[in-house]
């Protein structure tokens, strides 16, 4: 699963990494980023737009907000089908702004956060889906959940699952909401090269 993650990298750096026309949102970072908070996120509809969804995906269709608190993450294997996310899937794709994303090593007992993250030291986009509910109140409220698939080589000893992290020639593709080419955007949903990637002790 994805559960904590990093984003300190300043937003003229976002922008230009992810070819950003429009900052539709107040730009926050955050060293250990928990489901429940406003996160960044990579959007497009005529233009790639920065904006902020609630961490815990709500489905238009939920009576009540507190099934958000389940749907941090959704399974590459079964996003397609499932009826929390497929519509989503369909039509209101995303990429979560990181710098790196957190994992507890266990030993003995203990619990040690280790930070994974690009050697280049670039941000990544996470892939995720994005919804908007409609509270009782009439209130809306726009959620999001990011995409986990299996470990990569480096990830695997600590944790079966990762964030899936969409390599730069695959965002336009994957936050084109035009595209529904479910074998494509399938294809994304797969583990990061481990080479380009590396890992060390966070202090979170």
């Amino acid at each position: 699963m994805c559960g904590r993650f990093v984003l300190l990298t300043d937003l003229s750096r976002v922008v230009q990494l992810f070819d950003i026309q429009n900052v539709a949102c107040e730009y926050t970072t955050g060293l250990s980023i928990s489901p429940g908070q406003m996160i960044a996120a990579v959007v497009r509809d005529d233009i790639n737009r920065l904006v902020k969804f609630k961490w815990g995906l709500i489905p238009s269709w939920a009576k009540d907000s507190s099934i958000g608190n389940k749907m941090i993450n959704a399974r590459a294997e079964t996003v397609a089908e499932k009826p929390s996310f497929r519509q989503a899937f369909r039509k209101r794709r995303c990429l979560i702004v990181a710098d790196g994303f957190y994992e507890w090593q266990k030993d003995n007992g203990k619990k040690t956060p280790l930070r994974f993250f690009m050697k280049s030291g670039d941000p990544f986009g996470m892939a995720g889906l994005y919804e908007s509910w409609i509270s009782p109140e009439k209130k809306p409220l726009r959620t999001c959940t990011i995409i986990t698939t299996g470990a990569n080589d480096l990830v695997g000893p600590i944790h079966d699952r990762m964030p899936v992290i969409v390599p730069k020639t695959e965002e336009s593709t994957w936050i084109d909401p035009d595209n529904q080419d479910q074998a494509r955007l399938l294809s994304i949903l797969r583990p990061y090269p481990a080479d380009l990637m590396d890992m060390g002790p966070a202090a979170i």
